[in-house]
């Protein structure tokens, strides 16, 4: 699974020129399923994201996370994230999940972070969306959970 997650101070989603979601203070998350994910790749990305401490604190340094300041989320479905662009100028979608496969973990995903955030809206799953955001920082970070699982991994075999 993989995130790019956008602090905003607000973010909106659209279908059809109608908004389907939206959000204050908080991220923007840009959601990608691969392949072979599972539950357990949502779970860890979801807590690595309400977690993740890149909110600034009363001194301006980033030291509070999302569930400390009360933020919010926008959660949008990308298939894209998992482009691969090796050969040729075309890239192709392969690694990406299928929707009978991406579709659940989706929802468990948003489910999840429902537990948590206060907040919680998203886009539709599959469809044409028109994402409009105000970058707070700006903060974009890139998160993968293959990389997280890596670490996790080196650091519990040490």
């Amino acid at each position: 699974m993989r995130a790019v997650l956008q602090c905003v101070s607000h973010a909106e989603v659209a279908v059809d020129g109608k908004t389907v979601g939206s959000c204050g203070a908080g991220f923007l998350v840009l959601l990608g399923i691969a392949a072979g994910d599972t539950e357990r790749e949502a779970e860890l990305l979801c807590r690595k994201i309400i977690n993740l401490r890149v909110f600034a604190d009363e001194n301006g340094k980033m030291n509070r996370s999302l569930l400390d300041v009360g933020g919010e989320l926008l959660v949008v479905s990308q298939f894209t994230l998992f482009a691969n662009c090796r050969r040729g100028n075309r890239p192709d979608f392969l690694a990406s999940a299928k929707p009978d496969t991406a579709v659940p973990l989706y929802e468990y995903f948003k489910t999840l972070a429902s537990r948590e955030v206060r907040h919680v809206e998203s886009g539709v799953f599959g469809a044409d969306m028109q994402v409009s955001l105000l970058n707070d920082g700006p903060v974009t970070i890139l998160l993968d959970t293959d990389a997280l699982s890596e670490r996790k991994i080196k650091e519990t075999s040490q």
